[in-house]
């Protein structure tokens, strides 16, 4: 766990390349699919894959309907990719390779916003960790054939 609530990070093994899991990771279309909130329900990519730079949105509902745009900061491949909502946060993934699978880190990075109180007020800072553990735990999932 980290020690901000406006900087959490999450991890868990897959068992699966990083190759791999950076495939699912780069297509927005994965993302309702992996998504631990119950927040992300469509993307608006048409199957374009994530690159640095690429704008993307999502379809998104929590209590309404709504969209966000995103734009993707941080990009190695097989390794790290990272986007930005307009809003300044981030949602960063690093892979690292381990053993005969990828030890995953998801990062929720909110430290850089000036109205921080509002995300404690809506319940962010408390739900965003337990999120990413099923966020985690779904794209592990994705790969049931890697462990056999």
């Amino acid at each position: 766990m980290s020690p901000s609530p406006y900087l959490q990070t999450r991890r868990r093994l897959v068992a699966a390349a990083p190759r791999e899991i950076f495939e699912l990771l780069s297509n927005p279309a994965m993302h309702p699919v992996i998504d631990g909130s119950g927040t992300v329900r469509a993307s608006n990519s048409q199957g374009r894959k994530l690159t640095l730079g690429s704008e993307f949105g999502m379809q998104m509902r929590l209590g309404v309907p709504y969209r966000i745009s995103n734009t993707v900061v941080e990009f190695e491949q097989d390794r790290l990719i990272a986007w930005r909502h307009f809003s300044g946060h981030r949602w960063r993934y690093t892979l690292e390779p381990v053993g005969s699978g990828t030890l995953v880190s998801e990062t929720w990075d909110a430290s850089r916003l000036r109205h921080k109180w509002l995300l404690r007020l809506m319940g962010f800072t408390r739900n965003t960790g337990p999120n990413m553990e099923r966020t985690l735990e779904r794209l592990a999932a994705q790969f049931p054939d890697a462990t056999k």
